[in-house]
């Protein structure tokens, strides 16, 4: 990956639409090359996908909850029987295996605290084998950031 695949990653990160002839401009090619640099970036994973940013609060799920799970064991087996369970559950926006004496930090989106609690209740405290959750309610987002830094 050169200075020009770069410039490409951090405009496409701050304007997925752009045309390719805007992208081009932008980074300094003309149309043709840079569509195959696009491609390759694409080919190669570097660029996963293209999607729209949605105001969370405006489609009515303004509160976000981190909830920390400890599993009763840590097993492989287990851990994959919990990542399986978790994908179906579409409130969860992010999920990350961790260091540390819990096992597992996730976000999950909800309509107000009720929501939440039917969410803990009838899906979340269900998935077999966990031993213990805790939940922080986020009072505001300080930095939300969708630009990776590409230097």
């Amino acid at each position: 990956m050169d200075a020009i695949d770069r410039r490409i990653l951090t405009a496409l990160q701050r304007d997925g639409r752009m045309s390719i002839t805007e992208l081009a401009a932008e980074v300094g090619l003309s149309p043709t090359p840079c569509a195959r640099r696009l491609a390759r970036l694409e080919r190669d994973g570097l660029i996963q996908g293209y999607g729209a940013r949605v105001d969370q609060a405006q489609l009515g799920l303004p509160v976000s909850v981190f909830v920390w799970v400890e599993l009763e064991t840590q097993t492989r087996e287990a851990i994959d029987a919990f990542e399986r369970a978790v994908r179906a559950f579409d409130r969860v926006m992010e999920c990350h295996l961790m260091t540390g004496s819990r096992d597992i930090l996730m976000r999950v989106v909800a309509a107000d605290l009720s929501d939440f609690d039917r969410f803990l209740e009838e899906r979340l405290m269900r998935v077999p084998g966990i031993r213990s959750l805790r939940s922080s309610f986020a009072l505001r987002t300080m930095v939300r950031r969708h630009v990776l830094p590409v230097s």
